[in-house]
């Protein structure tokens, strides 16, 4: 028995492509890092990239691509409530460092 695709797949070229893209990304990262720029431009280049990223391996590599829009969109407030419980309890866990106890 033949094995079938599902009518929204992807061939092996497709992913090289998209990995290749993926890999030329990391290069303009790599190359802005060696620029020398400020930080406040360097980490907006360097987040608007690993959106990019991080989009296209979660619509390709993940799947998310064919399936239902309200899936995807449902994926948001998740998103959002990961990023205010960061913000909110991540500073707690870095507050020592700015104590500088020393426990001997």
């Amino acid at each position: 028995m033949a094995a079938t695709q599902p009518r929204n797949a992807l061939g092996m070229k497709s992913y090289l492509a998209i990995w290749v893209g993926l890999l030329c990304i990391v290069g303009i990262e790599v190359f802005l890092t060696y620029r020398h720029l400020s930080s406040d431009r360097l980490l907006l280049f360097l987040l608007i990239f690993a959106f990019i990223e991080a989009g296209i391996a979660v619509m390709f590599f993940m799947h998310l691509k064919y399936e239902r829009p309200s899936l995807f969109w449902s994926l948001i407030p998740a998103l959002l409530f990961v990023l205010f419980m960061m913000d909110h309890f991540w500073p707690d866990a870095l507050r020592l460092e700015h104590l500088r106890v020393v426990h001997w």
